[in-house]
């Protein structure tokens, strides 16, 4: 089971995706006031990842068609794995494919273009934060809890169920991530921070660093 962002890309996919929309279709700029309660409501304590998340796609890419997004998430992905994928993670997961191993890739980041990703890089299933759509054209509310922190946790469970007997090895990058990585048969910290990085030592999760 791998993370995505920070884990097998360089970096956090979902702004680059929503700036990248942006760009090309700069009238959408005139709404991104109407994320910016939510953005407030963020920084107070008021609501968490999930809401701030959801208020952002809804503000760029909210009413956009089914058509327009599969247009631009085929854009996306190919500069996302030419420009942004660390080659450590590549190898361990071409490692783990050759292997014989069910490659899961377990992310955040929505499914607007997760799923794209997962199958550009051969694995076999995805988990990810669900958005829902009104017909063709996209609402942006969230149809699943944000896939972060202890639901990530909550879905390593369901992989048992689903892979009976079968030992799990997962891969994340931040301190949220330990949640689920301590449940792991074996657990790979990547890039942590110094933070996390002790937290990992005191729970036995191994450290590694991928370039």
């Amino acid at each position: 089971m791998f993370d995505l962002d920070g884990t097998i890309t360089r970096h956090d996919t979902l702004l680059p995706y929503l700036v990248g929309f942006l760009c090309r279709h700069p009238a959408r700029s005139l709404r991104l006031p109407q994320g910016l309660p939510a953005l407030a409501r963020f920084l107070l304590g008021r609501v968490d990842r999930g809401e701030l998340k959801s208020a952002c796609i809804r503000a760029i890419l909210g009413g956009v068609s089914r058509n327009e997004i599969e247009a631009w998430t085929a854009r996306f992905v190919p500069q996302v794995l030419r420009r942004g994928v660390f080659a450590d993670s590549r190898a361990a997961i071409e490692a783990h494919r050759k292997a014989g191993d069910h490659l899961v890739l377990l992310s955040a980041s929505p499914d607007l273009y997760v799923p794209a990703l997962a199958r550009a890089l051969g694995f076999e299933r995805s988990l990810c934060t669900g958005v829902e759509w009104h017909g063709q054209r996209l609402s942006g509310r969230l149809t699943t809890a944000n896939r972060r922190g202890e639901e990530k946790a909550r879905c390593l469970e369901a992989l048992r169920r689903d892979y009976p007997l079968l030992p799990i090895i997962a891969y994340g990058n931040t301190a949220s991530d330990l949640a689920h990585l301590k449940l792991a048969d074996k657990g790979v910290l990547v890039n942590g921070s110094r933070v996390a990085r002790r937290r990992a030592a005191e729970l036995g999760i191994d450290r590694v660093l991928w370039r």
